[in-house]
């Protein structure tokens, strides 16, 4: 399996190296004609307005349209989940294009500036069901966006709960922060910053069960004891992780 990471800014070597400790060759798209050549994409975060400038620029939108419209397996994080969002509010004068298909609405810096980044421990019951470990799961929130609305097709995966709530007090809420539908998933925080290669694995058995349409077939995730890596323009970013 070949999953290809769109390499347009942001965090897509970590991606890649994500991809790389769970035994799967990612590859770096800029260019449409490259999404020929792999059967799932990686939307990594980043800043969503250069990214969406940068797609603009390289005639990206309709070839990215097509992928998910095919039925094509698509993760975004972050800047990826806005890009996925059928629509997005909270966006720059103007506003940004998006490729679309999750029936969500995204606010685009929820969590406010780069100043409020933080990390958090979510629930995750559906990703350890599926990949075992921990019921948690140590997200890095990065100006990050959430979901505010989702629709019936949606299946919400993750929710984060606010310090009011947290703490007892008034006026806290749950905001999803993570969801699945059909060919597509979306994170609001960023998985491929941890050590935690759960997320990976879980888009990799969920794109084999796209290919194979049924919920049934599974893709064969090697550990990382099991890998042998030559040295790359990449490794270098393996690492600062969290644990």
């Amino acid at each position: 399996m070949v999953v290809g990471v769109l390499a347009l800014q942001g965090s897509f070597n970590e991606h890649i190296a994500a991809l790389r400790r769970v035994g799967v060759k990612g590859i770096e798209v800029r260019k449409a004609e490259q999404l020929e050549k792999v059967s799932s994409l990686i939307i990594p975060g980043g800043e969503s307005t250069t990214m969406a400038k940068l797609a603009h620029y390289h005639n990206l939108f309709p070839a990215l349209r097509e992928f998910v419209r095919l039925g094509k397996p698509v993760w975004g994080t972050c800047a990826g989940l806005i890009f996925l969002a059928d629509k997005a509010v909270g966006q720059k004068e103007g506003g940004q294009e998006l490729v679309g298909g999750l029936d969500c609405t995204v606010h685009r810096n929820y969590f406010g500036s780069q100043l409020q980044s933080f990390e958090a421990c979510l629930s995750v019951p559906e990703l350890a069901s599926k990949e075992g470990g921990p019921e948690t799961f140590r997200g890095v929130f990065i100006r990050a966006p959430a979901v505010l609305e989702a629709g019936p097709e949606v299946k919400v995966l993750a929710e984060y709960l606010t310090s009011s709530e947290k703490e007892g007090g008034q006026g806290g809420e749950k905001v999803i922060v993570a969801v699945r539908q059909g060919n597509l998933l979306g994170t609001a925080f960023h998985p491929e910053l941890t050590a935690d290669s759960r997320w990976h694995s879980y888009f990799l058995k969920m794109a084999g069960e796209v290919e194979e349409g049924t919920s049934n077939s599974t893709v064969t995730i090697a550990s990382s004891s099991d890998l042998s890596l030559p040295f790359n323009e990449h490794t270098a970013n393996d690492l600062p992780i969290f644990e």
